[in-house]
């Protein structure tokens, strides 16, 4: 299937593993030339860039000034089509609300929100002035399933989602789509690696990390976490010419963990 995205130029923010990495290496795969934010660049984001296909600017997004730089990179050559906004972190909370801090609340909201809306304000001029242009953000299904151990990243991921419905209206008659995707747990460090959410769950248990994803993977229909291919497929058609009159939604991608409409 030809999706319309070859010879575009694309954004993508945290590009240097696990989800980032998954969507940086479709759109590659379908003719896309990606510039790729990341904090720094890992083997397998810098084997890439060697193939010519892919430019890496290091870069911290969570800083005010982070995000321009990165675009700055991608508006020099000549064109940007695409913006996929990836970047963010995840941090459980197991000892309740009162033990969040202010610095916290504003490092999750900084990553998890501010650098997406940082990002977007910095594409936006070039996509109005050519007409048109896609903006596909990863959000969370901690969006609308609140989440006590994770609650800044929930209230941040909320706050993701519905600047994304807004943006939607406002850029949609000038040529420029705005969707979000929510995934549920991913086979990826967030949730699997040393630090992630079932290490720090079981640790704090004192079960077996192993153990607490079974669980948390048995709460899906499919009784498995979502692949970072999964979700790059449907970000590549979100951002092509196939889903020409997409706007303004949200998908779900979680097996079947939410049960209600």
């Amino acid at each position: 299937m030809d999706l319309g995205l070859r010879g575009k130029v694309a954004v993508v923010t945290g590009a240097s593993k696990g989800i980032g990495l998954a969507i940086t290496q479709a759109l590659v795969e379908e003719g896309v030339h990606v510039v790729a934010g990341a904090r720094k660049a890992t083997a397998e984001l810098k084997a890439l860039a060697e193939a010519g296909q892919v430019e890496v600017v290091e870069v911290d997004l969570s800083t005010a000034t982070g995000p321009t730089r990165l675009v700055e990179a991608a508006v020099e050559r000549g064109r940007l089509d695409i913006l996929v906004n990836n970047v963010g972190a995840v941090t459980p909370r197991l000892t309740g609300f009162l033990d969040v801090t202010d610095e916290e609340w504003l490092n999750s909201l900084t990553l998890n929100l501010m650098a997406a809306v940082r990002t977007t304000r910095a594409v936006l001029p070039t996509m109005l002035a050519a007409g048109h242009g896609n903006i596909v953000t990863v959000s969370s299904v901690n969006a609308f399933l609140p989440d006590p151990t994770v609650i800044d990243y929930s209230a941040a991921k909320a706050a993701l989602t519905n600047f994304s419905k807004s943006l939607s209206k406002e850029v949609g008659p000038h040529g420029i789509r705005v969707n979000t995707i929510s995934p549920g747990p991913v086979t990826t460090d967030l949730w699997l690696g040393e630090n992630g959410v079932a290490a720090t769950v079981s640790r704090a248990g004192g079960g077996d990390a192993a153990t607490v994803a079974e669980q948390a993977a048995a709460q899906a229909e499919t009784g498995r976490f979502t692949h970072p291919r999964e979700i790059a497929d449907l970000v590549l058609l979100l951002s092509g010419d196939r889903a020409a009159n997409v706007t303004g939604a949200d998908f779900v991608i979680d097996g079947g963990l939410i049960k209600t409409l």
